[in-house]
């Protein structure tokens, strides 16, 4: 196993096998430098107009068509192509690194396509389904 240890402003990797220690590498420990507080200024008057924000669900790329926001394994899909869906209802779950990601409609309307199968991998941006 190795091991960084730092005494007297110098940092030693230090590697130890079978109850034995030895030096690997030896450099100088540099202290952080604190840095000045960052002053925030106001924004200008004239910037009123703001980008929409964007919902936790998957990114819309058309009228409908909803695209995975990461890359995952299609877990579960919740409805069925003809199903009417409100906005926010769950369509299907993404888990990607151990998590499970809820993947909701954006729009109400009826669900007309679905474009993955579960235990699919996708890749973030693949089309997952289209709500019309």
């Amino acid at each position: 196993m190795k091991y960084k240890i730092t005494l007297n402003n110098r940092t030693y990797e230090v590697e130890v096998e079978f109850g034995e220690a030895m030096i690997v590498d030896e450099y100088e420990a540099l202290a952080p430098v604190k840095t000045a507080p960052v002053q925030q200024t106001a924004p200008a008057a004239t910037c009123a107009v703001q980008a929409p924000a964007q919902s936790s669900s998957a990114p819309q790329t058309g009228e409908g068509l909803v695209n995975a926001p990461i890359p995952g394994t299609v877990l579960k899909i919740d409805k069925q192509i003809g199903a009417t869906v409100k906005a926010g209802d769950i369509i299907m779950i993404i888990e990607a690194m151990k998590m499970e990601n809820e993947i909701v409609a954006p729009i109400a309307g009826t669900l007309t396509d679905i474009y993955v199968n579960k235990g699919v991998i996708v890749e973030t941006g693949a089309a997952l389904f289209k709500i019309s």
